[in-house]
């Protein structure tokens, strides 16, 4: 049992809730949880090692011996020393170090709905994107600059496990726009031309998301094919940009299920 606050497993689980340079560097992230890390283990993801402490629920229990079984190190912690270590407020007393993935981009031949969160800074924000996104089929999310890291505990938290589903790509907005060749992009913006409902999302697109705070970038509007409000009879300035998002990837699903 890890008894020590100096316990280097301890000390990196701390360095990966910090700032992405050391993620970056580490080439691991965190997920807090016994339904992160339930789904991580459904997708066979790499894991560095998993900890748990304090008298687990049977739930937990169970996960911690499948990945005893499956051969994955979970290392048992002193309940005080994993709460400490752990970012939410009540511990489900198990969290596990993952790998980064290796870059990727899908096949591009195949590629027909990509997310684009342009400046998406809240993580909860961007982790409830990534989460309707997994929901609504994307394949991709391209991940431009200025958009809070993909793996910050809070984004993963939020995700609830569509990090295992998707094909998460930070990219420079010139790599974006030689990826979305080929596909028509639509960037939605309270003062675009054409409602989200008469927008035709059928044929294969990328869907610009922009910012809480400014909108989306120049970069983003200059790869726009398309600018595409969501009405609001309601008369409210703007919608969060988690909502907005899940309101135009659903509107997606329902014109291609209709087609």
């Amino acid at each position: 049992m890890i008894t020590s606050t100096q316990n280097a497993r301890l000390k990196q689980v701390r360095a990966l809730q910090g700032r992405p340079k050391e993620r970056r560097a580490a080439g691991a992230f965190l997920a807090e949880g016994v339904r992160l890390v339930e789904e991580a283990l459904a997708a066979d993801w790499p894991f560095r090692f998993a900890l748990y402490g304090g008298e687990l629920a049977p739930r937990a229990q169970k996960l911690v011996g499948q990945l005893k079984t499956k051969g994955i190190d979970a290392e048992e912690v002193s309940p005080a020393l994993l709460e400490a270590a752990g970012e939410t407020e009540t511990t489900q007393g198990i969290l596990a170090v993952l790998e980064c993935p290796a870059p990727a981009i899908p096949n591009l031949e195949t590629l027909n709905f990509v997310l684009i969160p342009d400046q998406i800074r809240d993580p909860g924000n961007l982790g409830t994107l990534l989460r309707s996104a997994a929901a609504t089929g994307a394949q991709a999310v391209f991940l431009p600059p200025e958009t809070v890291d993909v793996y910050n505990p809070k984004v993963v938290r939020a995700a609830m496990g569509a990090h295992f589903r998707l094909k998460l790509c930070s990219l420079e907005w010139s790599s974006i726009r030689t990826y979305t060749h080929g596909l028509t992009v639509f960037l939605a913006d309270a003062e675009g031309a054409t409602s989200c409902w008469a927008a035709d999302f059928r044929p294969p697109l990328a869907l610009i998301l922009g910012g809480e705070a400014d909108g989306a970038s120049q970069s983003a509007r200059n790869l726009a094919d398309q600018v595409v409000n969501i009405p609001m009879p309601g008369k409210i300035e703007s919608l969060n940009a988690a909502v907005a998002g899940a309101v135009l990837m659903f509107e997606v699903v329902r014109q291609r299920t209709n087609d």
